[in-house]
């Protein structure tokens, strides 16, 4: 009894704030919903509607998948590019390591939004120094042709969190891995691709996961810098959702449109798993 008094308020907050909200956001789905009458059971109205008759959930989903299979693999070979240069003995690098780090933790904020809205606006810094070189720029973040550029290139400067982990797998790796490849003559590329990438699968298999399922639910920068605009180029699926439910109070399609990404999530989530037997290598395994 003392042990489950213990875990009761983690177990309460488990059932009220998240199984609960689950539940009746699945039966608001099949509900026409707006929170100011009653829910009316439609069925699976909602989903039909969706998949045939709604063409800004079909752009959400493209401008998503565009975002999360560029962004991904670039903010990954940074972060693993940056951690490989970190990898190193020499005074001064903690101090480095954490300077990097930084906009990790400050990535989703207002502030950030703001001076990333405005160094990409057409009076920005980065017009700024095209102008320097005689280069007349535009107002990136209002551009049809840009604005989706502007957020992927933010999401890649928030490198921070993955290179960590890259750093931590990039430590573990034994040294006479390394003394021995080199004196099998093999180069620097060659270590990298025959001992380097294949000691760090699993870390690279972790991050991939975790950056896959973040980038299918941004919101913050979308919905900051460029509201979806211009002409829903920037519509994220996240932010599509919430302006369904908030701003045309449709909560019962809102709650469809949750549930449909939570499925796409859990998906694409399980296709890295099951794609991880080729290609994740642990040590426990004897090299298999």
């Amino acid at each position: 009894m003392i042990a489950y008094a213990f875990i009761s308020p983690w177990f309460i907050g488990f059932l009220v704030f998240i199984i609960g909200p689950m539940l009746a956001s699945l039966y608001f789905s099949f509900t026409q919903y707006d929170m100011l009458s009653k829910p009316s059971w439609i069925g699976l109205d909602n989903y039909v509607k969706m998949l045939t008759d709604d063409k800004r959930f079909i752009t959400a989903l493209k401008v998503t998948f565009t975002f999360v299979f560029v962004s991904v693999p670039l903010k990954l070979a940074f972060a693993l590019l940056i951690a490989m240069l970190f990898n190193v003995d020499r005074r001064g690098v903690s101090v480095y390591r954490t300077l990097y780090y930084v906009p990790s933790i400050l990535g989703g904020s207002v502030a950030v939004a703001v001076m990333w809205k405005q160094l990409f606006g057409s009076k920005g810094a980065v017009n700024a120094l095209l102008g320097i070189v005689g280069i007349k720029g535009t107002s990136w973040v209002a551009s049809p042709d840009f604005a989706l550029w502007t957020l992927i290139l933010l999401v890649i400067w928030q490198f921070g969190s993955p290179m960590l982990i890259f750093l931590a797998g990039l430590k573990q790796i034994p040294h006479e891995l390394y003394e021995a490849s080199k004196m099998d003559g093999a180069g620097a590329w060659m270590r990298f691709f025959r001992v380097t990438l294949p000691m760090l699968t699993p870390i690279i298999f972790f991050n991939l996961v975790m950056q896959t399922i973040g980038g299918f639910m941004t919101f913050t920068q979308s919905f900051l810098i460029t509201a979806g605009g211009p002409l829903d180029t920037t519509l994220f699926y996240a932010v599509y959702l919430y302006e369904t439910a908030f701003t045309h109070f449709q909560m019962g399609y809102a709650s469809a449109m949750a549930w449909v990404l939570l499925i796409i999530v859990a998906l694409f989530t399980g296709l890295i798993f099951k794609s991880a037997a080729s290609w994740v290598h642990y040590e426990s395994e004897g090299g298999k």
